[in-house]
C-alpha cells in the first residue's frame, strides 16, 4: 500500500468516517497503518476544536463542550471508550486471567465498566470546562490530547505479550508488533504537535518536558497494570491506555496552565 492508503486505512480503523479503499487489505497493511494513529488523532482533535469554537459562539461553554464530546463519540464510534469500560469490567470482575479475558470479550457492560466510564466522561467534561477559561489553551489542549494519547497507547504495542486468544479480534493485526518505521513516524508526529504548541506559546519548554514525563509515567503505569492483571495486554487495554492518557493530558494542562 502507498503511504496515503495506509493513512486512509488508519482513519477507517479509528473512526466511522466513510472512506473506501480500492485495494484489498491484509493484516500486514493494518499493522503498518498504526504509524498514522497519532496523525489521525491530530485530525480528530482539529475537528473537535473547530466544532467547539463554532458552538461556543452561540451556546454556553458547558453545552458546547458537552456537544463536542458527544460528536467525538459519534466520530470514533466510542472505540477507545468501549475498551476502557471492558478493561474495568474484566479486571474488576475476574479472578483468573481467563476469566478476565472472557469478561472483556462479553459485549454486555457491567457495573465496574459503567461506573468507570461515568467517572471518565464527567472528569473529561469538568477538566475541559476548567480549561475553557483560556479558550485558546483548551482548543490546543484538545488537539494535544487526541494525538498524544493515541501515540502513547500505540507505543505500548510490543512492550508486553499480546494475550487475546480471539483470532477474530479486530485489533490483533495491529497489536502483535510495531515496526521501527511505525514508531519513528508516531514519535515524529508527536514531536511536531508539541513543537507547534510550543511555538504558539501554549507550552513553555519546562511544560513540554513535564508533559513528556507525564505521558511516559502514564504508559509505564498502564504497562505495569496490564502485566499484573493479564500478564500482557489486549486491544481493549490499548483503548484503556488511550483514554487514561487523554485524561492525564487534560489534567496536566489544568494544573500547569490554569
Amino acid at each position: 500500500m502507498t503511504q496515503w492508503s495506509l493513512f486512509k486505512l488508519a482513519v477507517i480503523f479509528l473512526t466511522r468516517v466513510p472512506i473506501k479503499l480500492t485495494a484489498s487489505v491484509t493484516d500486514t497493511d493494518i499493522n503498518q497503518s498504526s504509524r498514522y494513529f497519532a496523525c489521525v488523532g491530530v485530525c480528530i482533535g482539529l475537528v473537535m476544536a473547530f466544532l467547539l469554537w463554532a458552538l461556543s459562539l452561540v451556546l454556553p461553554m458547558s453545552v458546547a463542550i458537552l456537544f463536542t464530546i458527544g460528536a467525538s463519540l459519534l466520530l470514533t464510534g466510542a472505540f477507545h471508550e468501549d475498551g476502557f469500560a471492558d478493561v474495568w469490567d474484566g479486571f474488576g470482575g475476574g479472578w483468573s486471567q481467563q476469566q478476565k479475558l472472557d469478561i472483556m470479550k462479553d459485549s454486555r457492560l457491567g457495573t465496574y465498566g459503567s461506573v468507570a466510564l461515568l467517572i471518565l466522561m464527567l472528569s473529561k467534561f469538568h477538566l475541559m470546562l476548567t480549561l475553557s477559561s483560556n479558550l485558546f489553551a483548551l482548543l490546543w489542549g484538545i488537539v494535544l490530547a487526541q494525538s498524544l494519547s493515541r501515540l502513547n497507547a500505540t507505543s505500548l504495542i510490543g512492550k508486553l505479550p499480546y494475550v487475546q486468544l480471539d483470532a477474530q479480534s479486530k485489533v490483533k493485526p495491529v497489536a502483535k508488533s510495531l515496526q521501527l518505521a511505525c514508531r519513528a513516524i508516531l514519535y515524529l508526529t508527536g514531536i511536531a504537535v508539541i513543537a507547534i504548541a510550543s511555538v504558539c506559546s501554549v507550552l513553555t519548554l519546562w511544560q513540554v518536558i513535564a508533559l513528556i514525563v507525564t505521558l511516559w509515567l502514564t504508559r509505564l503505569l498502564c504497562q505495569y497494570w496490564f502485566k499484573k492483571q493479564l500478564g500482557g495486554y489486549t486491544g481493549d487495554c490499548l483503548g484503556a491506555a488511550q483514554q487514561i492518557s487523554e485524561l492525564m493530558i487534560y489534567t496536566f494542562l489544568v494544573v500547569s496552565l490554569i
